[in-house]
């Protein structure tokens, strides 16, 4: 069997120009928040105690916990609300579907009897509130004509209902049953957000127009505003309101977020501005806050979070961040300690991971493009992207130098470097076989077949390239020449992933056909068969270091991993390890497994032997 260990949690899913939602609950000091189709609860003093939630068929918008924090309230594109545990098994307990567009927005009462929507209705309605177990309406939502950024429940009695959104507008509601009482028109751009105070007393706007507006929670009168000294000079993304009613936390496209004091007359003055590290680059732009007990939370655009403490603003913030896209390839470093994980996805980012510890930076390179394949060793980063350029760049600490370029002459389907003396490589095209000297091609072979993946061994003799026929054919490697010395055929499908094993006595490849298959390197026969547990193609093997485990990663959401010297039967499953897909597999030590997949979420995992 194999235990969940650590979670190292994806980022939300951002959007430029929009703000994003996070959700609290103080009582256990979590947060929620929504990425592909996955909600994603962590808790703020122990990052790597992370869940996610993946029920929903459409990508999650905003989730919300329920008043006594037992049940949580999460939304997506299509429309559909689910009311689900939060903990044991996590049942559905309710699923409607209130509007018939995205939600964008989504509040229960503070009796948690009544749940509020707003979002996209496609021309119908905008707004929804109704009864959660039941799902009857409690109200008509008139006098909006544009998609409904926020809303939200007054926390106090009598009970009042405010909304906003793109028409520039922010409405009023008194009930139950709610009715329309009136539209507050101070605005002149996108109303984002809108938020009450925890004891009722007043509510507060903020919008792309830059301003922060004050009103009265039982009328909807304006009684004030965020003062124009120190105001941000971006669009306002998102407001939080301090537990004890009397400040709140602002961010915004201007990349910093800002603490403002409400004075009794109910104009806010500025306290401090939270300066967030970062590079000053787009990504940086702030899209969303909370404010939960002590701890001040931003989110910038490119998914890193800053929690600061409120009692000691100037202390630094504690960061961490994720990934935002499928996560491609794992690498892991066996002489680091604590042991260190690199991680990739496409659209060009490297994360630092550190055992136990989680989050440990992001590798920041000069030339950001995309990342298609990649290796690593402890000082060196060999990355390829969709051209047909190879890049081989010096690593120091989280510092990457210079990288220097290499054209293959095609686009690689797989990168290798000899362990044993790294600034040998192998890369395979799908037309040939590449070898490179540091960033030199000492030779080019063409092939008459198509190659799909490919490995070398660690002292650079010999080489397994698989092929679209399903043949592996074993090459040695002397100097700049490459001869074939072996054709193997077992496969049934197109090879997609080769691995030696550490003693390099065995390799193991695997096939779009859902196989894999440990063949015995010297006498080229199969050491382990009918590894045929998979649903759908494996993307990616990986061995233990004491070469005894060989784990597989497939398109069907499964790790599987098998011991050599049993039958195959006697595997281990690790089933639903990655919403969408496993893509990168990697051993810690012999019975501790990393995987990474289309979730953009890594996990470790504990493997005990029956």
């Amino acid at each position: 069997m194999a235990q969940l260990v650590e979670t190292y949690a994806c980022s939300p899913a951002t959007e430029r120009g929009r703000g994003i939602l996070l959700a609290g609950d103080p009582k256990t000091d979590s947060i929620a928040y929504c990425t592909g189709r996955s909600v994603i609860i962590r808790r703020l003093d122990a990052p790597l105690d992370a869940w996610a939630y993946q029920d929903h068929a459409y990508p999650t918008t905003v989730a919300r916990f329920s008043p006594n924090g037992e049940w949580v309230a999460s939304a997506d594109a299509s429309g559909c609300v689910r009311v689900w545990g939060r903990y044991g098994d996590r049942a559905l307990k309710a699923e409607f579907r209130p509007l018939s567009g995205r939600v964008d927005d989504l509040r229960w009462s503070p009796d948690g009897l009544r749940i509020v929507v707003s979002g996209d209705g496609k021309g119908k309605s905008f707004v929804c509130a109704f009864v959660w177990d039941s799902g009857s309406t409690v109200g008509e939502f008139d006098g909006h004509s544009k998609r409904v950024l926020s809303c939200d429940f007054k926390p106090t009695r009598p009970f009042r209902i405010v909304t906003c959104g793109e028409d520039f507008l922010a409405n009023f509601y008194e009930g139950p049953p709610f009715k329309f009482k009136h539209s507050i028109r101070d605005h002149s751009n996108f109303v984002n957000c809108i938020r009450y105070a925890p004891d009722g007393s007043k509510f507060i706007t903020v919008s792309s127009d830059k301003k922060g507006l004050i009103y009265d929670g039982k009328t909807g009168e304006k009684i004030g505003e965020l003062s124009t000294e120190g105001s941000h000079t971006g669009s306002i993304y998102a407001v939080s309101w301090s537990p004890d009613s009397k400040q709140v936390l602002t961010v915004s496209a201007d990349k910093t977020a800002k603490v403002w004091d409400i004075m009794e007359d109910a104009s806010g003055k500025l306290n401090r501005t939270l300066a967030c590290p970062g590079t000053g680059g787009v990504d940086d732009m702030l899209v969303g806050c909370l404010w939960q007990n002590d701890h001040l939370v931003t989110v910038s655009l490119g998914g890193t979070f800053n929690v600061f403490s409120a009692s000691n603003p100037d202390k630094e913030p504690v960061t961490f961040a994720g990934h935002l896209k499928t996560i491609s390839s794992l690498v892991l470093f066996p002489q680091s300690s604590p042991r260190t994980i690199l991680s990739t996805s496409y659209d060009g980012v490297i994360m630092r991971w550190i055992q136990g510890v989680g989050y440990g930076g992001r590798l920041m390179r000069k030339n950001n493009t995309q990342i298609k394949c990649f290796a690593a060793v402890e000082e060196e980063l060999v990355t390829s992207g969709y051209d047909n350029k190879v890049f081989r760049i010096p690593l120091n600490g989280d510092q990457c130098g210079d990288a220097e370029s290499v054209d293959v002459g095609g686009q690689p389907n797989a990168l290798n470097l000899a362990i044993q003396k790294p600034e040998f490589a192998l890369i395979t095209t799908d037309s040939g076989i590449v070898l490179l000297n540091n960033s030199k091609v000492i030779s080019t072979t063409k092939v008459n077949y198509t190659i799909t993946s490919s490995s070398v061994s660690p002292d650079g003799t010999e080489a397994v390239v698989g092929a679209q026929d399903g043949k592996l054919r074993m090459y040695s490697i002397n100097g700049d020449t490459v001869t074939e010395e072996a054709v193997l055929e077992k496969h049934r499908g197109a090879i997609t992933s080769i691995h030696y094993s550490p003693d390099v006595s065995m390799f193991a490849s695997a096939d779009v056909n859902r196989e894999a298959i440990v063949w015995d390197r010297a006498s080229k026969e199969v050491k382990l068969k009918n590894m045929l547990y998979h649903t759908a193609r494996i993307n990616t093997v990986a061995w233990s270091p004491d070469s005894r485990l060989v784990a597989t990663g497939s398109l069907d959401t499964c790790a599987i991993v098998y011991e050599i010297g049993k039958p195959a039967a006697s595997r281990i499953t690790i089933k639903g390890a990655h919403l969408g897909g496993v893509h990168g597999l990697s051993f810690i030590d012999n019975d501790t497994l990393v995987t990474a997949g289309e979730d953009a979420c890594i996990r470790v995992w504990k493997v005990v032997q029956q």
